[in-house]
């Protein structure tokens, strides 16, 4: 469901110079990076890309909707980490995405981590943003 022009909390701005082989930043000057291919694809591999900005951004703000699930479900999630794999490839248009989410929650049992995983999957703004246009599994 996507958000009214009065429901704005923040907007993010950042400008890339040179597309995937030169520079993004954001306008606060907070977040000033080179970007460069990975070797894989051809690159130099010397700054780092969008994929890993991508998986930086979205592991983030899904540890947060963990976050608020536990607080829902009064589940202990102290000292969880949430990792995403954004992978790049091939396809009919062109290139795609692919993601993978994993957690460790150290704290939970298998089943109450897997639950709160799909939960929080729910609620994440980056899944939502993600979901049906893009393959994205939880591990």
């Amino acid at each position: 469901m996507s958000i009214q022009q009065t429901d704005v909390l923040y907007t993010a701005v950042a400008t890339a110079e040179n597309g995937r082989d030169g520079r993004v930043a954001t306008d606060d000057g907070r977040l000033d990076v080179v970007v460069n291919p990975p070797k894989e694809m051809g690159g130099s591999g010397a700054g780092t890309n969008p994929e890993q900005l991508f998986a930086a951004g979205y592991s983030a703000c899904f540890q947060g909707a963990l976050g608020v699930v536990a607080r829902q479900e009064k589940a202990d999630i102290t000292g969880s980490t949430v990792t995403a794999k954004v992978a790049i490839g091939k396809n009919a248009d062109g290139f795609g995405l692919m993601v993978e989410i994993s957690a460790s929650i150290p704290n939970t049992d298998p089943t109450t981590a897997r639950s709160l995983l799909e939960k929080a999957h729910q609620i994440c703004p980056y899944s939502k943003a993600t979901r049906g246009n893009i393959t994205v599994t939880l591990t």
